[in-house]
């Protein structure tokens, strides 16, 4: 049976604790702790509200939009902090290997969105193998929509630069400002119809959930 999203996680958390200097695992445990305790609240109730559209970037910086990704298509969007983020790069994997095929077989588009720079998006594919659409979304305008927009704490950003990480410069428009992992499940409309809030990043929506939530929430479709 693959494995969970979740044992994956912990695997890297275990290999990051002999790697990562101490005061820096603190200040992550300490906003993760802080995140978790987060209550989610969002812009765009679902379902039943429309998505509204945003003009993105390619990994190669040409300009698209969230509808042109959509191609008319129902679609599973997937909001991750970067490509400098470990938890999601293991997310977007397994994705790849285990939602996407399901996706296709249904007409279902899978899309990946975070707030970098196009290189950043680009790179984030090429590492990942990923042969899902993944766009940038300068300012966080779609995360903006939806709610769920976040800062790293002061003991966080202070560790992650520390470690060589400026959140600041791998976004488009220069701001630390990043997505809450989140999956949202988009009819051929455009229309929320279903979404799974993430405050804490070390969890993310397993597959067989956000496939299962497809089937459920766009039913008909093939597959």
């Amino acid at each position: 049976m693959p494995e969970s999203i979740a044992t994956q996680v912990a695997r890297l958390q275990e290999q990051m604790a002999g790697a990562v200097p101490a005061e820096a695992l603190r200040a992550f445990a300490g906003e993760q702790a802080a995140l978790a305790a987060t209550p989610v609240t969002t812009a765009v109730p679902a379902p039943g509200a429309p998505l509204p559209d945003a003009d993105l970037l390619d990994g190669h910086g040409e300009p698209t939009s969230l509808a042109a990704a959509r191609g008319g298509a129902p679609a599973v969007l997937v909001f991750y902090r970067g490509a400098w983020c470990p938890y999601c790069n293991l997310t977007l994997r397994t994705y790849e290997e285990r939602v996407r095929p399901a996706l296709d077989a249904r007409g279902v588009r899978l899309i990946a969105v975070s707030p970098q720079r196009p290189d950043g998006s680009l790179t984030t594919a090429e590492t990942n193998a990923l042969t899902f659409t993944v766009l940038s979304d300068p300012g966080n305008k779609l995360a903006a929509a939806l709610g769920i927009l976040t800062e790293a704490t002061r003991e966080a950003g202070e560790a992650q630069r520390a470690l060589g990480l400026d959140v600041a410069a791998a976004n488009a428009d220069g701001t630390g400002a990043i997505p809450m992992p989140t999956t949202v499940v988009l009819d051929a409309e455009g229309v929320v119809r279903w979404l799974d809030v993430h405050p804490d990043y070390t969890t993310r929506t397993e597959p067989e959930a956000l496939v299962e939530a497809v089937d459920r929430h766009l039913g008909g479709l093939p597959g």
